[in-house]
């Protein structure tokens, strides 16, 4: 499974990890992703969505129904 948010899209990015001597070597920045049950009030059941704390707070400010749809509209949601 890849590690992208449901929501927001965020996933997981590169860079260097840099040593003390200043020796570059590539590594992965994960994103902070977590397993959340929402309540669907429309359809009346739990989902559970792999989404990072930005996403949980986009959902708190816009509703599930929103989130999804823009999620959906952007591609973040099959």
């Amino acid at each position: 499974m890849a590690r992208i948010c449901e929501i927001t899209g965020k996933k997981t990015i590169t860079g260097n990890h840099v040593s003390h001597s200043n020796i570059k070597t590539r590594r992965k920045f994960y994103p902070n992703l977590q397993y959340k049950r929402f309540w669907l009030a429309e359809e009346n059941r739990w989902i559970e969505l792999r989404v990072t704390p930005k996403g949980m707070k986009t959902i708190n400010k816009i509703g599930l129904n929103e989130a999804m749809k823009r999620a959906k509209a952007n591609g973040f949601i099959g």
